[in-house]
């Protein structure tokens, strides 16, 4: 994974608690590099995602 810069993200605050992002709390989504003020609250975005994706990875698997 390509070292990810808090001038990259496409946010300034987090989306789950609205205070600034911090650098060492940045993800890559869907290309962008997106912020969260701390580790936890990114790693609640990666788990989310990650959830998301499988549901719909399997429901696209049950209409074949």
């Amino acid at each position: 994974m390509p070292e990810l810069k808090i001038g990259d993200a496409i946010n300034t605050t987090c989306p789950w608690s609205g205070d600034p992002i911090k650098e060492d709390s940045l993800t890559l989504y869907n290309g962008a590099v997106v912020g969260f003020c701390n580790t936890g609250c990114r790693d609640k975005f990666e788990k989310a995602v990650n959830h998301f994706e499988a549901a719909l990875q399997r429901r696209g698997h049950e209409s074949v």
